[in-house]
């Protein structure tokens, strides 16, 4: 039996921000503006450290803001 190609990008999902927002869009102005570096520190009492990874808390604080 003959191994099977397959190509790279039937495998993956790929997305880049750059091909699809515009660099006047709104949202860049609005990342410019807010930082969440420090989100992960004041949260990280509320996350276990055993079992699957939650989602990062900075990707959930700019999703609500985005919504």
């Amino acid at each position: 039996m003959a191994a099977r190609q397959e190509a790279q990008s039937a495998l993956f999902y790929e997305f880049a921000i750059e091909s699809h927002a515009p660099s006047d869009h709104m949202l860049r102005a609005v990342d410019r503006l807010v930082d969440l570096a420090g989100i992960r520190q004041h949260l990280g009492a509320f996350y276990s450290s055993t079992g699957r990874p939650s989602v990062e808390p900075e990707l959930m604080i700019w999703m609500l803001i985005v919504g």
